[in-house]
């Protein structure tokens, strides 16, 4: 046994290697239930259990994704673990046993959270919440009747295993007849793997957090930026990130330079493929498995007809392209014709890498793959600083010439707590200052603090005061150590395809396009509104809820049976998907009408969505950014619906 300098610790030797470029192994996929259309074997495809008996066995499996061994955290030593198919209506008995040895990188305990399905509070495996975790050699018994068909996935809740390997999908057949066709039906599931200790990697970015962010701003990008806006407004721009001590290219804490980019366990190179029959209806559970990547995907060639989102129908609508985020579900029916191979295309947001498998009529084919698109940047609209005229700063003459405020003006010392109440503006004059006598919080409350003297009169449905007012935000985010800046203007972004996507070109997915096949299924209007700030500070490496870590913040009190409105508003300059556990979250259009039902909601940088929630089950939920890093660092709540 040697010492592996990676962060690894000892080298394991002894053990059965799974090879990354097929780690699934062989296993047939899956057609509609109960027709004989199988989908015909393909390497890479993951082992399908299906029934109401399961037993599964968490262990280290040494694995090699990119020519080096590592320990992976397998499930039946497989990585993915095994896609579970279930059927709605159905009582599951899983018993899930803990076999990591004794002396694991990737910890002791363990346990499965099983996303986004409806289960008793006890039964959802977030240990210091559900349950205590699975210790080694015990085995815990999940047992819980299925409320719910559709795209599903489960992960451990431990520590990092899930970065190292425990996820796998999960299939709910539902127990009406779905509202279309399709002839095969393959998981592509997505995820990201790194050859670091996850630990080791939490570790450098609380130390580093910038470190792979290689790709700043260059002498020649100043230049063409001169050209383009002038000397004033690019000075003014470099000014205002460099007084942030941030950069517009960072888009992504972690990315290609430290992951390898999964399609089914599978890398490009192990060319991932399912086969199809020309003129054939071939649905696609898209699962983005991730750690810490979004995933903009495309099929050259083919329209991609969206027909589910986090499980639950939506009324079809056909794109070229669409962006997951971590823990998100799509399913998508294509129709390949016309060709023999199709390219299905995965690059991350910030462009600095992809994954790619293929749709062909017999092994071995491959089509072209994309080059991987421009790398875009940042823009203080992206943040929430944008289109600031409302009464309260007026500079329309200033920025890059598109009616922005000038960013240089939109931070003060590096924070944006202070906005509006002393800095000076290009022209020597004194914004307005909000006055907090014109703010109403008497229906919207933040999350564990007391604003009832604050009064919004004049407020439309995302916070933006027409009248003369900008974003308000908690008292607990003043003068916060935790926070290195806050948003000021956001707006809900639903129509906004994302950064990266505009103008490319091709039909992009934008949650304002998504709609469900049902109705509001409560109907009921909000008794009450809590608004939550996501918070961060990008240096620190540190991520909260209205500037408070998890383990200083109250939980956050649903009474049984009422119809909230969450209102997150995110002043930070990243991306986060934020899941409730236990609870459906109503994603609402910018008029407050019941838009879509998700379990994970996408939250871009200056945005301001709200969605309703009905506490239907009692219990402590875990409620948290899906970024695995950002939650482990704080961004995490707990959620406690009580009688």
């Amino acid at each position: 046994m040697s010492f592996d300098p990676s962060g690894f610790g000892p080298v394991l030797s002894r053990r059965r290697f799974v090879q990354g470029l097929a780690l699934g192994g062989a296993a047939a996929g899956f057609g509609l239930h109960g027709r004989p259309v199988w989908a015909l074997k393909s390497p890479g495809q993951p082992e399908i259990l299906s029934g109401t008996e399961f037993d599964l066995v968490i262990g280290e499996t040494p694995v090699n994704i990119t020519g080096v061994s590592r320990p992976g955290v397998t499930v039946n030593g497989r990585l993915p673990a095994p896609v579970l198919r279930w059927r709605e209506g159905d009582t599951v008995n899983v018993r899930v046993t803990n076999a990591l040895p004794q002396g694991s990188v990737h910890g002791r305990d363990t346990s499965i959270h099983w996303h986004g399905i409806l289960l008793p509070a006890d039964m959802d495996g977030v240990p210091g919440m559900s349950f205590d975790g699975i210790a080694p050699g015990e085995t815990w018994h999940y047992r819980f009747t299925l409320r719910q068909g559709g795209t599903y996935w489960y992960h451990s809740h431990s520590g990092f295993q899930e970065q190292a390997g425990l996820y796998g999908a999960l299939i709910v057949d539902p127990a009406e007849p779905e509202p279309f066709a399709f002839d095969r039906d393959y998981v592509v599931m997505l995820s990201d793997w790194t050859d670091m200790a996850p630990a080791a990697l939490f570790r450098r970015l609380k130390k580093m957090a910038m470190h792979d962010n290689t790709y700043q701003r260059t002498v020649t990008d100043f230049l063409r930026d001169a050209r383009r806006d002038g000397l004033k407004a690019t000075l003014a721009d470099r000014r205002a990130w460099g007084t942030m001590r941030m950069t517009p290219t960072d888009l992504s804490d972690v990315n290609a330079h430290t992951y390898t980019y999964l399609m089914n366990g599978t890398t490009a190179l192990g060319n991932w493929t399912g086969l199809f029959r020309s003129g054939e209806k071939v649905r696609l559970r898209f699962i983005n498995a991730s750690a810490m990547t979004y995933f903009d995907v495309r099929i050259p060639g083919l329209k991609l007809r969206v027909v589910a989102a986090d499980g639950q129908y939506v009324h079809p609508v056909s794109v070229d392209e669409f962006r997951i985020a971590p823990a998100e579900t799509y399913d998508i029916i294509v129709e390949p014709s016309g060709q023999d191979a199709f390219t299905i295309f995965a690059q991350d947001m910030g462009r600095t890498g992809y994954v790619s498998g293929t749709l062909a009529v017999r092994e071995g084919l491959r089509a072209p793959v994309p080059d991987v698109d421009p790398r875009p940047l940042l823009t203080m609209d992206d943040m929430g600083h944008g289109g600031m005229g409302h009464g309260a700063m007026d500079h329309a003459s200033h920025g890059a010439g598109q009616g922005r405020a000038p960013p240089s003006k939109l931070m003060e010392g590096g924070c944006g707590a202070n906005m509006g109440h002393g800095d000076q503006d290009a022209k020597g004059k004194e914004p307005a200052a909000m006055d907090p006598s014109t703010m109403n919080h008497a229906d919207t409350e933040h999350a564990g603090m007391d604003h009832a003297g604050m009064n919004h009169a004049g407020m439309d449905h995302f916070g933006m005061n027409h009248a003369g007012g900008m974003q308000s935000h908690p008292d607990s985010e003043r003068g916060n150590p935790l926070i290195d800046m806050q948003t000021m203007a956001p707006v809900p972004k639903l129509d906004d395809p994302g950064i990266g996507l505009r103008g490319n070109g091709r039909e992009v997915l934008r949650y304002a396009m998504l709609r469900s096949l049902f109705e509001d299924p409560d109907g009921r209007e909000p008794g009450r509104t809590v608004e939550l700030h996501l918070t961060g500070h990008m240096e620190k490496f540190a991520w909260s809820f209205d500037g408070m870590k998890f383990d200083d913040a109250e939980p956050l009190r649903l009474n049984y049976g009422e119809r909230m409105r969450i209102t997150l508003v995110n002043d930070t300059m990243m991306t986060h998907p934020i899941h409730l556990h236990g609870l459906w979250s109503d994603l609402e259009d910018e008029q407050g009408e019941f838009l879509v039902r998700k379990h994970t909601i996408d939250m871009p940088p200056g945005s301001k969505r709200s969605y309703r929630v009905r506490a239907d089950a009692l219990g402590r939920w875990a409620y948290h950014c899906h970024l695995l890093y950002h939650m482990e660092s704080g961004m995490m709540r707990e959620v406690r619906v009580v009688e």
